[in-house]
């Protein structure tokens, strides 16, 4: 981005920000004031396309130039007004407006906003339509990613670090030719990843519509979320007429629809209360109240054969074990028999909303049994915070180079007896720490010093076995050794 562009995007965010404190005053909170800003914004740019005889979207009545000159009730009246016709609507108005209200019920307050999005000069209002994609498309996410950091909004669970996924999409490394997937997209961010991956590996002009129209599904269940993921894509040009998002429940979805690559950090936790048991919807899958292990069955069951995955999933899908963990471990085995597991990054706290919640990414490939599992520690002496030390992509570099993306036969570990805090390793599936515990991938082998105290007694009591067990093991070697001398 050049410095022109820069200072525009500084001088814009400041101007929003400006009117989110002012409306914070007066109770409207940022994702509140970000939705109707999302609305506002939308009905602006369709009032510029008709402008350049381009075509409007927008049935009469509910334009841009119905409401943005009134003042007062009127103002109010004549918004809410058009919020409860657009929902109706087909295609990309449909998903934008999907179950919209009103949130901002001061004219005054609302007033601002519109004028925010006209611009401060009337002879030379802004023209967002015309604004580069790049552009409008960095401000509406820098403006989703403050939104993700405000903690009382609880935003942020919708809200996947862009550094971290954008190492994901490096490493699963999707094509431009093929379908992308996120069933759990919350505002977008791995869909446009996906985008930016791919729109530089072509310029055929067949390609590129496809990869605007056809690449990509996105799914939430709630519609606020849904509104701004449709946004998001929306200004970077991608789903123009109809949006890729939809709202619903991707877990009981039984619909057809295959992809070839699916991304994801599914909402981790239980079912809410109310809603429809998986299971009774979908016989197939493991009976099971966890939203994860719900998650990756749908994901294992909407990838095709040959498709990749990148999936962020918390420590306790690794490491369940058990009787209470049925359903868990039938689910891992499954994994590892029908799919290529090939790859874990252990991940820190400190990287998303959620705080002290320990996740890793898991890559896989479906088709194939997995025979090894490549693990990258970044979690042991990793310390990250939100503000003071956000994760950066450049972070991610060593794993990425690790990776080997299109050439995983070439990998080498850097863990070795001489190296034993290297931080790429391979295990085997074969081996008895994953296949005879029941299938437990929660694997660790370096110890920081602080570590000790964040361990439960269950991972107390497992690493005093591991060691006591290697001692058995030398104890052993040494009386072979022995033997033979006394022989």
């Amino acid at each position: 981005m050049t410095e022109g562009k820069q200072q525009t995007e500084s001088t814009l965010l400041k101007k929003i920000d400006g009117i989110a404190n002012v409306l914070a005053s007066a109770g409207v909170g940022y994702t509140d004031y970000l939705t109707q800003l999302t609305y506002i914004l939308f009905l602006k740019m369709d009032a510029e396309k008709e402008e350049l005889g381009l075509g409007s979207l927008i049935p009469e009545g509910c334009k841009w130039k119905d409401f943005c000159n009134l003042t007062g009730q009127d103002l109010v009246d004549k918004y809410e007004d058009i919020l409860k016709e657009l929902p109706k609507q087909g295609g990309i108005i449909g998903t934008i407006f999907t179950k919209a209200s009103n949130k901002i019920d001061r004219p005054a307050h609302l007033a601002k906003v519109i004028q925010m999005v006209k611009g401060d000069d009337p002879n030379h209002p802004l023209n967002w339509y015309m604004m580069e994609g790049d552009f409008k498309g960095a401000l509406y996410e820098s403006i989703l990613e403050k939104n993700g950091l405000d903690k009382k909004s609880g935003a942020g669970q919708y809200f996947t670090p862009r550094p971290l996924i954008k190492a994901i999409v490096d490493c699963v490394n999707p094509k431009i030719t093929e379908t992308v997937a996120d069933p759990a997209c919350g505002t977008g961010g791995f869909l446009l990843s996906a985008y930016e991956h791919m729109k530089e590996q072509s310029h055929e002009r067949a390609k590129l519509e496809f990869l605007k129209n056809n690449a990509f599904y996105g799914a939430d269940n709630t519609s606020l979320v849904v509104t701004m993921a449709s946004m998001n894509l929306y200004l970077h040009d991608i789903g123009v007429e109809t949006s890729p998002i939809v709202c619903q429940d991707s877990l009981i979805d039984k619909s057809d629809k295959m992809f070839d690559v699916v991304l994801a950090n599914p909402p981790f936790g239980t079912r809410p209360q109310g809603s429809v048991e998986v299971s009774a919807n979908r016989p197939e899958f493991e009976k099971t109240s966890d939203n994860q292990v719900n998650f990756l069955q749908h994901i294992m069951s909407i990838v095709k054969t040959g498709g990749r995955v990148g999936v962020v999933l918390p420590d306790s899908v690794l490491a369940d074990s058990g009787s209470s963990a049925r359903a868990t471990i039938k689910k891992k085995k499954k994994l590892l028999n029908d799919c290529n597991l090939h790859t874990i990054l252990r991940l820190p706290t400190g990287i998303f909303y959620a705080q002290g919640v320990k996740t890793n990414v898991l890559f896989f490939e479906k088709g194939k049994p997995t025979k090894d599992i490549w693990i990258y520690d970044y979690r042991t002496d990793i310390k990250h915070t939100l503000v003071q030390n956000p994760l950066k992509r450049s972070d991610l570099n060593d794993f990425v180079n690790c990776f080997c993306v299109g050439h995983l036969e070439d990998r080498k570990e850097t863990y070795s007896e001489n190296n034993p805090n290297g931080r790429w390793r391979k295990f085997s599936v074969s081996d008895s720490k994953i296949k005879d515990n029941d299938y437990r991938l929660d694997l660790k082998w370096i110890q920081a010093e602080d570590d000790y105290a964040d361990l439960t007694l269950k991972e107390v009591l497992n690493m005093i076995k591991e060691k006591s067990d290697n001692i058995a093991k030398s104890v052993q070697e040494l009386e072979k050794l022995i033997g033979k001398v006394d022989e």
